[in-house]
């Protein structure tokens, strides 16, 4: 059955929610935000491609939902990813939902890594993640609650041998995710690991999208269709809804089934 001849899921609690997206201007983070926009919640979002990000803001008021705020920044500066956070609150109201989604999949083998580049790879895939749920949870905490929803990979998982740095960020973000989920737990702020497998952005299917990986998808998925980033974004709005509220420190694995 074709996705338009699908029916999916409103969340009457997502309405008017305040939700932060990092990496919301393309692929994943792009559904993510017109997903969010969708159910009526006041998005922020950031990303580095101002561009992409503009015409995103425009498409989204042109579809009639409220315009997500952009916010261009690098996250690998945590001054900026902090004073982003800020700024969406004094525009959307205290932060409720946190999608913890930018990251870099750069392909690479161990012997070419400097010291510098897998710096540069912690920063971007792992640390921001750490710092913006450090920054928004006072705000969850003075609302009872909120929902962090930070994205790891199946890489880890399947053990992928061209991008170590990479792999070894995303194992940690599940690590990150069990240890917040237990200190934020009290306060009522749930936080759990998307884990997405091969998704068919337009960067995946431009960079690494052969034949090859093609017969990849048809031996190891357990199902036949292509996993979209639309599949990621309806779990993420599970996830930022109350519908979710007893679900923590948990990995969710949208992948088709990859064995």
């Amino acid at each position: 059955m074709s996705e338009q001849a699908q029916s999916y899921a409103s969340y009457p609690s997502l309405k008017g929610r305040s939700v932060f997206v990092s990496g919301g201007g393309s692929g994943i983070g792009e559904s993510l935000v017109r997903h969010f926009c969708a159910q009526g919640s006041r998005v922020a979002f950031v990303d580095l491609a101002e561009e992409a990000s503009r015409q995103l803001v425009a498409a989204i008021a042109g579809e009639g939902h409220a315009a997500p705020l952009f916010i261009p920044c690098d996250l690998r500066d945590v001054d900026a990813l902090q004073a982003a956070v800020e700024q969406a609150k004094d525009r959307n109201g205290p932060i409720q939902v946190l999608c913890n989604n930018a990251g870099n999949d750069d392909r690479h083998q161990t012997e070419d890594v400097s010291v510098a580049y897998w710096d540069d790879r912690m920063a971007v895939n792992l640390r921001h993640q750490f710092f913006a749920a450090q920054a928004v949870r006072p705000q969850m905490k003075a609302l009872g609650g909120g929902s962090i929803i930070n994205f790891g990979s199946i890489t880890w998982m399947v053990g992928d041998p061209d991008c170590p740095a990479y792999v070894t960020a995303k194992a940690a973000v599940y690590g990150m995710t069990r240890a917040l989920a237990r200190e934020f737990g009290p306060e009522r702020i749930r936080v759990n690991c998307m884990v997405p497998g091969w998704v068919m952005t337009e960067r995946q299917m431009r960079l690494w999208l052969t034949p090859a990986g093609e017969r990849q998808i048809e031996e190891r998925q357990c199902l036949p269709d292509r996993l979209q980033p639309s599949d990621i974004a309806r779990m993420a709005l599970f996830l930022g809804a109350d519908d979710s509220r007893m679900c923590t420190s948990q990995q969710f694995i949208v992948d088709g089934g990859w064995v």
